[in-house]
């Protein structure tokens, strides 16, 4: 039986990482079968390529350059990670995927956006995610949280007008798939929002 995937999205400073984690958590107590699993990265090589998107010494880089980093890393993972653990019949929890190419390069950086959609079919083929949650908190709320922006992170360091856009592409994004991508209220304590992705998770079968 093939497994399920499931991505999380979110601004930086969403709260994605905390939210896999606390899942991840339970998930292991009920003895759930799964694994957790990041993009850019996952693998070593795609671990690499993910260092060269992110080091704030690129500043060079152009974004088509960068748009095709995201889908040759994507494609690394899927292979050797996600594609794996999905035929094994697990469940795949991802920090980010696909919808973060449409959010960052098409919707924020202005690339066509049948150009990201076409390169990441290629790099995805037909593993596209089951569910998606959208942890909804806006750019400037998430960069109080987490007491600004990463100095060392390139893509952090793009200013709050350009993660406004990233933040729009996604309602776009939510708006045009409304059963896959559910957006997720991060409103009160981390324990709130994680018992909110439980339920949803259960309310949807994944597990």
């Amino acid at each position: 039986m093939k497994g399920r995937l499931v991505t999380f999205e979110g601004c930086e400073g969403s709260g994605k990482s905390t939210q896999l984690r606390l899942l991840s958590e339970k998930l292991s107590k009920q003895g759930i079968s799964h694994i957790v699993t990041r993009e850019p990265g996952g693998s070593d090589i795609a671990e690499q390529i993910r260092n060269i998107i992110l080091n704030g010494k690129n500043t060079a880089m152009c974004d088509e350059c960068e748009a095709l980093l995201y889908a040759a890393a994507r494609a690394q993972h899927l292979r050797e990670i996600v594609q794996p653990a999905l035929d094994k019949g697990m469940l795949v929890l991802c920090d980010r995927y696909v919808d973060s190419s449409l959010a960052y390069q098409g919707y924020a950086r202005g690339l066509d956006l049948k150009f990201i959609e076409d390169i990441n079919g290629f790099a995805m083929r037909d593993f596209r995610p089951d569910l998606t949650l959208f942890l909804d908190i806006s750019p400037r709320a998430a960069f109080e949280r987490k007491h600004g922006a990463d100095k060392g992170d390139r893509m952090e360091q793009l200013g709050l007008e350009f993660h406004e856009k990233v933040y729009a592409g996604y309602l776009r994004i939510a708006a045009l798939n409304p059963e896959r991508f559910l957006k997720v209220e991060c409103g009160g304590s981390k324990w709130d929002t994680a018992e909110r992705i439980y339920n949803i998770l259960k309310s949807h079968k994944i597990i």
